[in-house]
């Protein structure tokens, strides 16, 4: 299930990928009958990227050894990659050029104490750091309050997608739980790409594949995606219905962190949700 196989994972993601889209779409000619593939033939997709159907027929297979950084680029518009899916690409391509004798043991990823002074000091935002495995490393006052059904699980550090997809209290926190599900798990795949060795999502992506039947097809699909800004919906046991804009915000300083912060339209129920919800975790004794 997406481990450190990336032969595999290159032929799925450019096969699923080939099979969505339709002939006429590519502006080719579409002469009727019955296709025995879905979507473009191999050959159709050579000719779209200018490569020769055995050249792309061994990258389809696995092997992107040696690929080229154009033939990249025209395979990404032979098969009309969004800008996640062809940064995946990249990775799947980068992940196959490198030797495992290159594999080293990750360092171990903390939160600076500056860090998490700032998401202290943001007290009227729920805010949070991730790294790639969705694991919340720090999260301030509000945004422990915003997840409040999660942190009420002993199991530490707390786990986005174990809780999307493994505790049935996600259903009831996230309205739009088949969305939030689609993009927990494009985040995971986008992170295997980048780093397919990284045993602790791999050993994650295996616990959730074995435990869940909505995860396993999801992860199927190989769908990707860049999670940098947009609206969450929550409906919180305590203050009912929010729907927040967020950023997710790479952080430099530590690669592979991301602080996440969410905020409500001024004026709006939400904003008003918010200022109660904040008055709650004010009071509430649940320490982090």
């Amino acid at each position: 299930m997406g481990g450190v196989d990336t032969r595999d994972d290159i032929r799925e993601f450019l096969t699923s990928r080939r099979a969505r889209i339709a002939p006429q779409d590519a502006g080719l000619p579409d002469f009727g009958g019955t296709r025995r593939v879905a979507g473009l033939r191999r050959a159709e997709v050579a000719m779209l990227a200018g490569v020769s159907p055995d050249y792309y027929t061994r990258m389809e297979r696995g092997n992107l050894s040696g690929v080229s950084d154009s033939v990249l680029d025209a395979l990404s518009r032979a098969l009309r990659l969004d800008d996640a899916e062809r940064s995946h690409l990249y990775d799947l391509a980068r992940a196959a050029n490198t030797a495992t004798r290159t594999r080293r043991r990750p360092a171990r990823q903390h939160v600076r104490p500056g860090t998490r002074h700032l998401l202290d000091a943001m007290t009227d935002a729920p805010a949070f750091v991730r790294n790639g495995r969705l694991d919340i490393l720090a999260v301030n006052r509000l945004g422990e309050a915003l997840y409040s059904v999660a942190f009420d699980r002993p199991a530490r550090p707390v786990n986005l997608a174990r809780f999307c997809f493994l505790d049935p209290s996600a259903e009831d926190l996230y309205p739009d739980w088949d969305g939030a599900a689609d993009t927990t798990v494009a985040l995971l795949r986008t992170e295997a790409g980048r780093d397919p060795y990284d045993k602790g999502l791999t050993d994650l992506v295996g616990e959730l594949a074995t435990r869940s039947d909505d995860f396993r097809t999801r992860w199927g699909a190989h769908n990707v995606r860049l999670h940098h800004t947009g609206v969450k919906h929550f409906d919180h046991p305590i203050v009912g219905r929010l729907d927040l804009g967020f950023e997710a915000m790479p952080m430099p300083a530590d690669p592979g962190l991301t602080l996440t912060a969410y905020s409500a339209e001024p004026g709006t129920p939400a904003s008003d949700a918010l200022r109660l919800l904040a008055s709650w975790a004010a009071t509430a004794s649940s320490p982090r």
